[in-house]
C-alpha cells in the first residue's frame, strides 16, 4: 500500500506540474497577444503623428512660398487694352489667315 500511495503522489505531482506548465503556456500566449496589440496601437499612432507632422510641414512651406499679386502692374495693364491672348500672342490674329484663300468674306 505504501508504494501505491507513493505512485499516486507522484502521479498527482506530475499532473500538477503539467497543469502548471499548461497554465504558464496559456498565460505567456495571452501576454504575447497583449504585447502585439500594444505594439500595433503604438505603430498606428506613430504613423498618424508622422502624417500630421508632414501636413504641418507642407502647410508651412506653402505659406512661405505664397506670393502676392502685383496689383499696380495689373491696373496699369488694364488701362491699355491689348490683342495679346495666350493663343494668339502680342500681334493678335493675322486677318489674311482667316480668308481661306479668297479675298472676300464668306457669304458676301
Amino acid at each position: 500500500m505504501g508504494i501505491e500511495v507513493a505512485i499516486a503522489a507522484m502521479a498527482a505531482a506530475a499532473a500538477a506540474g503539467a497543469g502548471a506548465t499548461a497554465y504558464g503556456a496559456v498565460s505567456a500566449n495571452e501576454a504575447q497577444k497583449k504585447a502585439m496589440q500594444q505594439q500595433k496601437k503604438a505603430q498606428s499612432e506613430a504613423v498618424a503623428q508622422a502624417a500630421s507632422q508632414q501636413r504641418v510641414g507642407q502647410q508651412a512651406q506653402a505659406a512661405a512660398n505664397r506670393k502676392e499679386a502685383d496689383v499696380a502692374a495689373l491696373m496699369a495693364n488694364a488701362a491699355t487694352p491689348s490683342a495679346n491672348t495666350m493663343l494668339t500672342g502680342p500681334g493678335g490674329v493675322n486677318p489674311n489667315t482667316l480668308a481661306l484663300g479668297k479675298s472676300t468674306l464668306l457669304g458676301q
